[in-house]
């Protein structure tokens, strides 16, 4: 039986820092000392999608440096305006996947947890920016219904708690949710999406490492990092912590023009990873959601970083090269 939360729970350090995130464009470009009126770097307000970007991100950008490629994942500016031709607000068909509220399968065995709406960071290439989260609610304020729903399906074997970001939600939460998935005999691995090991690395603290170290499942975590200069010393610190419960680490990037699209900045950013003692996993294809277009490469070009990588790399270092299709079974590989 599950014990509910009822008791407030206390804020701590990773919480007060997230609530002191900056979230306007010309707050975070005076403190970088940037001007606001280059065209590159046109601010527009967007207040479906708002600027936020934690203090411990801002720090690892270079100061004065108007293309430096962390501000470049979260700066909003008026290219996302734009309006292109193939992209949408649910490029990844998950609407279509939805089974329930919080709950969505798109592929065989696996289920996807949505636990909350909320992240860290807003990146402006998100695929689930115009997501109804509206309609995906308040699931921590009682699991049942999503365990329920996982515990009927005994073809089950793997849950992935996504979101927004999982971790956005307080330990008490996640540690109910994660107990109660652990009594469903039939799941096997649990995964967890979360871009706070790489963007907040305080977030990996005593109370997230006592629930993460005690289900019977197998655990991964699979960590969102773009460029090499995102790892620091807090992080690798935050990541060890995590591999001493042991817990796997792979890594996602999403293959992003101005950020990391040129085969040095992916071999150091492999490099980096595998120091920090994470797999390089998936290297993505731009999702075709409204607002990122001008993050777009193309495919042919996707190939020839692929084939550079193989050049320079050994095999477990060289991340597959992915393309997200609504409807289909699986991610698409291009190599």
């Amino acid at each position: 039986m599950l014990q509910r939360i009822r008791a407030s729970v206390q804020t701590k350090a990773w919480q007060k820092s997230l609530a002191e995130a900056v979230r306007q464009p010309r707050e975070l470009l005076a403190q970088l000392a940037l001007s606001d009126d280059p065209i590159s770097l046109l601010t527009d307000h967007q207040p479906d999608f708002p600027l936020r970007v934690p203090q411990s991100y801002i720090r690892r950008m270079a100061v004065g440096e108007p293309n430096d490629p962390l501000l470049r994942q979260v700066l909003s500016t008026a290219a996302e305006r734009a309006h292109v031709e193939g992209f949408g607000t649910s490029p990844v068909g998950d609407d279509a996947a939805t089974l329930q509220s919080g709950l969505l399968q798109k592929y065989q065995g696996r289920v996807l947890v949505l636990a909350t709406a909320a992240c860290p960071i807003h990146c402006r290439y998100c695929f689930r920016r115009h997501f109804p989260y509206g309609d995906h609610s308040g699931q921590h304020r009682d699991w049942h219904p999503v365990l329920n729903a996982i515990a009927a399906d005994t073809t089950l074997s793997e849950v992935i708690l996504s979101g927004g970001d999982p971790l956005s939600l307080a330990d008490e939460y996640l540690a109910e949710l994660v107990e109660g998935l652990g009594k469903i005999a039939h799941l096997k691995r649990l995964r967890i999406h979360s871009r706070f090991p790489v963007v907040l690395p305080e977030r990996i603290d005593r109370s997230l490492l006592g629930w993460i170290g005690k289900t019977r499942l197998n655990t991964t975590v699979v960590i969102h990092c773009n460029h090499g200069n995102e790892i620091n010393g807090e992080v690798r610190d935050g990541l060890a912590q995590l591999k001493s419960r042991n817990v796997t680490l792979l890594n996602q990037t999403v293959l992003l023009k101005g950020v990391n699209d040129s085969a040095e900045t992916l071999t150091e950013l492999s490099e980096t990873l595998f120091e920090a003692g994470v797999l390089p996993y998936y290297l993505h294809m731009l999702d075709r959601v409204s607002g990122a277009a001008h993050f777009d490469t193309s495919e042919q070009s996707a190939l020839l970083l692929m084939e550079s990588l193989r050049r320079r790399l050994p095999g477990y270092l060289v991340p597959r090269l992915v393309k997200e299709i609504a409807g289909e079974p699986y991610k698409r590989p291009l190599a």
